[in-house]
Order: structure tokens, then C-alpha cells, then sequence
């Protein structure tokens, strides 16, 4: 069977991804504009004839889009922030960790007619941090900090422009207000009761993010050792096909990690950094801000959407 796909918002960074993922699949159609993209009419009718849309859009728009869209069959993956913690929305991270005997965030994800995409960042904090507010390792109101950095590709098409021109600073922080758009989104898919301390960052590469949650542990109620901590990520992560959790007899020979070591893939890759002795760990999510953070999480929503194998075009 061949199910339509429209992409609303292909010309930008993530859409672009998006349909280079999707373009050579011959269990796909896609729904292609060209030059009438911009004509409302042409992208009603896109919106309502598809099977399938995936909205590659700022906040605003992407609400324009869905409010254009009235045929009930329509499946909608959304990129934007749009709806991230809106409550009539499933939340599209597939491996979000759940209680058992329950049903499964890909299971929700399979079901639902709209999906909200989790940003690149959230992916990664949430990936570290869930697990372990679940376990009752981390309680609900305890102050969390998240240090990540990201390729300039994360920043949209000015400032893929500006650090391309060589023009840009080799490290950007930013955020600085302290009221990053991302923040609602950590603080409720982690199920922590107070907003997260993000400090986000941007470097002169590319693509590819590191996102790192440091742990005093001796100060946690539960006071955990880095056994258990890695104990309860490995347990959330064992079956999935796209989170590894990595060893802690390969964190010790470490180094060092490169921020572009997963690019091209839909894989995250968690790490947990700690003396086993000690009484500090530091909690470090690798991810392509593209990929597991954008496009390839899309895709990956996508095919479960459409009662496919989730991993159907994806590395």
C-alpha cells in the first residue's frame, strides 16, 4: 500500500531533511507543491487529500496549517512548539519511558491523529532525566540543570547563513533570559514539578548536540550510586532499537565525546560519567539535532503513524 505524505514547510532546514529521508520510498507518495506552495487553496487542498502531513513550520503557521486541515483522516506530525504540552496532542518521543503494564509512548504515537515532534534539546533531557524521575531517583521538585550544545543548523536559515559567512563567534551562548521556549516541554515530559535550569549553547560546526545533566548525588534523597543511575537508564532503554545506553566500562575509558559522532542517523546514544565511588555524575545524551532531534524522529513518528516498522527509512 502507498500512503500520501505533504510536507508543509519543505524549503526549510527541517523539511528539506525530512523529504530526503522520504523521496527515494517506494511505500510513499509525496505530495509536492513546487511553486504554488505559497497558494492558500493549493495547500488546503495538500492538507485534506494527504494520508499523511508533516508540518515543517514556525509556531504560528503551524497553527494556521492545522486549523486549514478539516478531513478527521488526516494523521498530523508537527515540528513547531506549537504543542508540545498541549494535552490533546501525543507527545512524539516513541521512546519515552513508561510505566509497565502500560501502554507505550509508540503505541500512543501509532494511535493518534496528531503528534507533536519533541524538540532536539528536550530529546536529549528527557531521554537522561525521565528514566530517573520515574524511578524516584531524582524527586519531582528537584532543581535540574541542563548544559547542551548544538550545531549552528538548530538556529534556522539566518544563522546557518551567518556562521557559514564565517562571521559568527566559535561558541555562542544564549538564552540568557532564562526563559527558553523548550523549557515547558523538559519540565512536564520529565514529570519534574519546577522549571529546569537550561543553558543552551552554539558552536561553529554544523549539526550534532551533546546535552549534559550533572547529578550531585550525595545531596539526592535516594543518595544513588552512578551503578544505580546507569541501572535505571539501561533498564527504560533495553528494548530500544534507536537509545543505547552505553556501558560504564566504556564511559571510564572516555575522553572525550564528539558531538557529531551520530550525524546522518535517527540514534541517540546515552552516557552516564561518574566514579563508582564518587558522589558526582554527569548524564551526557549524543543525538543529531537533525535527526533523533528533528527529522529522523519525524520519520520514525511517521511510519508507526501509518502502521509501519518504525525504523522503515532510518539509520
Amino acid at each position: 500500500m502507498t500512503y500520501s505524505v505533504f510536507i508543509d514547510g519543505e524549503a526549510g532546514t527541517t523539511g528539506l531533511d525530512v523529504l530526503r529521508r522520504l523521496e527515494a520510498r517506494a511505500d510513499l507518495e509525496i505530495i509536492a507543491l513546487g511553486d504554488r506552495r505559497r497558494d492558500v487553496e493549493a495547500r488546503r487542498e495538500a492538507l485534506n487529500s494527504a494520508d499523511a502531513v508533516i508540518l515543517c513550520l514556525p509556531d504560528d503557521a503551524a497553527k494556521e496549517a492545522v486549523a486549514m486541515i478539516e478531513n478527521p483522516g488526516v494523521r498530523v506530525i508537527d515540528a513547531s512548539t506549537a504543542y508540545r504540552v498541549d494535552p490533546a496532542w501525543t507527545y512524539g518521543f516513541a521512546e519515552m519511558a513508561h510505566a509497565p503494564g502500560r501502554m507505550t509512548q509508540g503505541e500512543k504515537i501509532a494511535g493518534a491523529t496528531r503528534v507533536s515532534n519533541p524538540g532536539c534539546y528536550p530529546t536529549g533531557f528527557i531521554g537522561l532525566v525521565r528514566p530517573l524521575v520515574s524511578a524516584g531517583i531524582i524527586t519531582a521538585g528537584w532543581p535540574v540543570t541542563v548544559n547542551a550544545v548544538s550545531g549552528y543548523s538548530g538556529g534556522g536559515k539566518a544563522m546557518i547563513a551567518e556562521f557559514e559567512a564565517g562571521g559568527a563567534e566559535a561558541f555562542r551562548a544564549y538564552g540568557l533570559s532564562l526563559k527558553h521556549k523548550h523549557v515547558p516541554e523538559m519540565t512536564l515530559h520529565t514529570g519534574l514539578e519546577r522549571p529546569v535550569l537550561f543553558a543552551p549553547a552554539v558552536a561553529a560546526y554544523r549539526q550534532g548536540m551533546l546535552v549534559e545533566v550533572p547529578l550531585q548525588l550525595a545531596a539526592l534523597p535516594s543518595s544513588p550510586s552512578v551503578e544505580v543511575v546507569h541501572g535505571a537508564l539501561a533498564e527504560a532503554y533495553a528494548d530500544c532499537r534507536f537509545v543505547e545506553v552505553v556501558e560504564l566500562e566504556t564511559t571510564e575509558a572516555m575522553t572525550g565525546i564528539d558531538p557529531e559522532g551520530l550525524n546522518g542517523t535517527n540514534r541517540m546514544r546515552l552516557h552516564v560519567f561518574g566514579d563508582r565511588g564518587g558522589d558526582q555524575v554527569r548524564l551526557v545524551a549524543l543525538l543529531d539535532n537533525l535527526g533523533k532531534g528533528a527529522s529522523g524522529a519525524a520519520v520514525q513518528n511517521l511510519n508507526l503513524m501509518l502502521g509501519l516498522d518504525e525504523g522503515t527509512g532510518l539509520s
